[in-house]
Order: structure tokens, then C-alpha cells, then sequence
């Protein structure tokens, strides 16, 4: 975990991610993951410079398996913005930090 990312779990999602009054990025990763590995420095990057005006969080798929079967995350890494409780924008696969900031932007200005 970077010093800006929280740890999210099955016991802490709710309140962490769907319960924020800001927009929240979640890292849906595994530690055998080599593209999860690929973009970690990415959302560490991004959690920083986005720190008072969106939430990051990575969940480990396998610790926390339920709440990825609930957002039918199917293939690692998977990016979901969550703004008031739900999904607003996904992205899947090891993707540049532009497209990270690029749907952060968007949902700022929403």
C-alpha cells in the first residue's frame, strides 16, 4: 500500500467506499498479478495527487473475494469509480496513469 491508498476488505468496503461523500478509486488486484504489479506505482501516484479530492483503495480479490463476485470483477487489474455509493466508470487491464486521471477529472467535474 502506498502512504495515500487504503486497505480495503470485506469488513471495511461498505463504509470506506460506499458509504463516501467523495468520489472513491478502487484497485481490484492479486498479489500474483504481474500487470497489477505493473500499475501499482500509477495508483500510488495518483492517490497522492488527488489526496483531499478522491479516495484510493486496493482490494486484494483473493483476501476479499465476495465483494469482487458483487462488482463481477472478472479479470485483474479492474479499476472501478465509485461516486455516491455506485459505479460510475470501470476500467480493466494494466491501463496508463492518463486514463486513471482522465475519468478522475471527469467525475470531479460532474
Amino acid at each position: 500500500m502506498g502512504a495515500n491508498t487504503i486497505e480495503l476488505s470485506e469488513t471495511n468496503f461498505d463504509e470506506q467506499v460506499v458509504s463516501s461523500g467523495q468520489p472513491v478509486l478502487v484497485d481490484f488486484w492479486a498479489e500474483w498479478c504481474g500487470p497489477c504489479h505493473a500499475i501499482a506505482t500509477a495508483i500510488d501516484e495518483v492517490a497522492a495527487e488527488y489526496k483531499n479530492k478522491v479516495v484510493v483503495g486496493k482490494l486484494n480479490v483473493d483476501n476479499s473475494p465476495s465483494i469482487a463476485v458483487r462488482y463481477g470483477i472478472r479479470s485483474i487489474p479492474s479499476i472501478l469509480l465509485f461516486k455516491d455509493g455506485q459505479v460510475s466508470r470501470q476500467l480493466v487491464g494494466s491501463v496508463p496513469k492518463t486514463e486513471i486521471t482522465h475519468i478522475l477529472e471527469q467525475a470531479l467535474k460532474a
